[in-house]
């Protein structure tokens, strides 16, 4: 998850006296927020000029990506929610902050280092963004941590999972720890020294550290480092049966784990014989990973690819993470050696890196602990048991739309096996972003290859932290004769396509499956998307012609019915919004629907201002950043924006049209931040049956709006209030409704919608 989300809010606000300020869950934000809740005299409030570049009216990209960090957060402060479910959202924080320090803080350290003095659309320099986010991060970091110790782990305890301190352990349960510290970790540590004969070690990305001071014969202290190895697990189970199940089947009820830092700072003796171990710190280092690739100058864009891999281990370092009780000077060892800022330098109690708490959530056998599981409905008439005719028959007969991870993903994979064996299938040309290590869609080009198809894969091998499992892919197609192509220079290819051309009689015909997500079947899981799959004549037409424009050399600039950036995907979104201008100026109301990651283009955030100047309705579901102020009276007052954080990483990207009552759906891999508009190949794909349109609209949509379990609304000064349901109305959480109703559709075929 990636990518991908939860929200906080809290009474009035208040922290009592002499109180942690805690997440709660009913009102405004969490308390600890409150300082930067304020408007100050930067964000001017509600206080605009009535000019559409007022700063004012702008919220800053960096602290929206944060706010979102704090839904997610508030997810893991949810008493409702199953403990080990809180455990995996408190993991997600950590992860995200992880990729938020290598990314975000990396890019604006690198304009800082380079004297860049452009302020963001909101009015800050780099180095103003820079101060806000080191308060933002370490409330929200310490707040996690507050979240791990003081309520997560006495809950896990209360169940039977015990993550316990080494010095907890008896002296029996120590001896066991130390058979298995020779056993299984020692072999693989390496202790560096640091001193005049040997150079400060490189600390790697993301790595758990003991810095550790030993002192010689002679009396002499000395410094070393010892590297946690991330092959080892971060929890070590004190019994077999801890995080595993029994050899008869049965789940152990109870879990003892002790942390493996702990482990190693126990018996560091074993690393550093005839010395004695005077003291020991954890401290974790996050690097710069965000990566400038020369493409131009690239004579081969794969080995590129492959050494700008190797060069993100050695990134600059944007923050190092310890515990209270590191002395100064330990510290100021690693701040010089590290070449870290102080202020890059964040102090939190207990474990570090709390992304490490998804294996504990993966490994323990507790399904009491977790939300239920789910089986994904399969829509009746793409499923494999109707032998009665292909899948292909079935395509052409009706367009079908899937929304994932509710309907099952099986079919896209059947649909690319079945082209695959299909001996009537010539060819079969697919885009593949983010596939994941075990890729059953990759094994279906193999497959088609293998049989003598003609398969054409574009590898996106910029898909930041997937690049390495890119070039694998890339290299095990072109191995087996498959044609693959890296895209163009200069853009990602976000897109997400796939084409089967099939020989029917005297004539070929194209079968084609679109989709707002990955080929992933991991993520197609836990992922919210749409999928699309259509025979129509002109979408087959057109994604011909991307292709093309991907493999080879194209100029063309008109598709029939597809909206492709960065050709004019900028020049579609913003003639629609003007269209409904028009409407709303003469008197046929307009209305815009638009569900997406994210909202970061200036221009159109200024071109949603002055649609509801006008009297358009525009309501956005806005996953995470949303740089748009909301509710600015005579500006932004006819403009609401919704966050839905839940079980599943809402994903999809709709975008509605009123127009007039005829209206003009899109959906497509598109979000709206000038690098998706501008410097990506994104595809927005048209939904024209009438059934498909009401759906969207009236059994997807509208269920969103209805939410108020998970619903988070944007206030105009960037904070976040929940939604809540009024005394009479239904409680509606839109992910528990789309699961009742596939249960429902598995019962009873006949409520499937069009299964007449």
């Amino acid at each position: 998850m990636s990518a991908d989300e939860r929200d906080v809010t809290a009474g009035n606000g208040q922290a009592e006296p002499g109180s942690t300020p805690a997440f709660s869950g009913d009102g405004g934000g969490p308390a600890w927020r409150q300082l930067v809740d304020q408007p100050s005299s930067e964000d001017g409030g509600d206080s605009t000029s009535g000019d559409l570049n007022d700063p004012a009216l702008y919220l800053n990209r960096e602290i929206s990506l944060l706010r979102f960090q704090e839904r997610v957060l508030d997810e893991a402060f949810d008493p409702d929610l199953p403990v080990l479910d809180r455990l995996k959202f408190l993991s997600i924080v950590g992860s995200n902050l992880d990729e938020f320090f290598m990314v975000r803080v990396g890019g604006l350290k690198l304009q800082l280092a380079e004297g860049v003095v452009e302020r963001s659309p909101d009015g800050r320099t780099p180095a103003e963004q820079l101060a806000e986010i080191r308060q933002f991060s370490h409330e929200i970091m310490k707040a996690s941590k507050r979240c791990l110790l003081e309520e997560l782990m006495p809950l896990l305890a209360d169940e039977g999972i015990h993550l316990l301190n080494y010095e907890e352990l008896s002296e029996k349960q120590r001896s066991q720890m130390s058979d298995y510290f020779d056993a299984v970790i020692f072999p693989v540590l390496t202790p560096m020294a640091f001193d005049p004969g040997h150079p400060f070690p490189h600390i790697s990305n993301l790595s758990l550290n003991l810095a550790v001071v030993i002192r010689d014969q002679a009396g002499e202290e000395r410094f070393a480092r010892v590297k946690v190895p991330a092959s080892i697990p971060r929890f070590v189970p004190l019994k077999r049966s801890s995080g595993s199940v029994r050899k008869d089947g049965t789940a152990p009820r109870k879990h003892y784990f002790v942390w493996v830092e702990q482990v190693v700072a126990a018996n560091l003796q074993r690393l550093f014989p005839g010395m004695e171990i005077v003291a020991s710190y954890p401290f974790r280092v996050t690097r710069n990973a965000d990566m400038i690739i020369q493409e131009l100058e690239a004579d081969d864009l794969l080995e590129t690819m492959e050494q700008s891999v190797r060069q993100r281990r050695f990134g600059s370092v944007d923050r190092v993470t310890f515990n209270p009780g590191m002395p100064e000077d330990i510290r100021q060892i690693l701040v010089k050696n590290l070449r870290v800022d102080n202020k890059d330098v964040y102090e939190l109690d207990g474990p570090l890196g709390t992304s490490g708490l998804m294996s504990l959530y993966e490994s323990v056998e507790r399904p009491d602990l977790k939300e239920h599981p789910f089986i994904p409905f399969t829509l009746p008439h793409l499923r494999l048991e109707d032998s009665k005719s292909s899948i292909f028959d079935r395509i052409a007969r009706k367009s079908t739309l899937i929304h994932h991870p509710y309907d099952s993903f099986a079919p896209v994979v059947d649909f690319l096996f079945a082209a695959a064996n299909d001996p009537n299938v010539l060819a079969i040309k697919q885009t593949l972003y983010r596939v994941g290590k075990n890729a059953p869609v990759v094994r279906a080009l193999l497959k088609a290859r293998e049989n003598g198809k003609q398969v054409t894969a574009l590898v996106e091998l910029k898909a930041r932290f997937d690049e390495e499992s890119n070039i694998e892919w890339a290299k095990t197609l072109e191995r087996e004769g498959v044609h693959v192509v890296y895209g163009l220079l200069g853009l990602k290819t976000h897109s997400k396509l796939a084409m089967v051309v099939r020989k029917e009689d005297d004539k070929m015909r194209r079968y084609v499956h679109l989709s707002t997500g990955n080929y992933n079947v991991v993520t197609s899981h836990i992922y919210e998307d749409l999928g699309f799959f259509t025979c129509d004549e002109d979408i087959g037409a057109d994604v011909t012609d991307i292709f093309n424009y991907l493999t080879g050399y194209s100029a063309k600039k008109d598709y029939r019915k597809l909206i492709v950036a960065p050709i004019k995907l900028r020049a579609n979104l913003e003639g629609r919004i003007e269209r409904e201008i028009e409407h709303a100026r003469a008197g046929r109301g307009g209305h815009i629907i638009i569900k997406s990651n994210a909202l970061v283009d200036k221009s159109l955030i200024r071109l949603f201002y002055r649609a509801s100047m006008e009297g358009v309705k525009i309501e956005l579901i806005i996953r995470g950043i949303c740089c748009l102020r909301p509710g600015i009276e005579g500006i932004s007052e006819n403009i609401t924006v919704r966050s839905i954080v839940g079980r599943f990483l809402e994903h999809s990207r709709i975008y509605y049209f009123a127009n007039g009552g005829d209206p003009d759906v899109y959906l497509g891999s598109a979000d709206m931040m000038p690098r998706n508009i501008d410097r990506r190949v994104e595809v927005l794909f048209p939904i024209e049956e009438a059934d498909h349109i009401h759906r969207i609209r009236n059994e997807i949509l509208d269920v969103y709006f209805a939410d108020n379990v998970k619903a988070r609304l944007l206030q105009s000064d960037g904070s976040y209030v929940r939604a809540s349901a009024g005394e009479d109305d239904e409680v509606v959480s839109v992910q528990d409704h789309f699961l009742k109703q596939r249960i429902a559709w598995q019962n009873d075929d006949a409520l499937v919608p069009g299964s007449s």
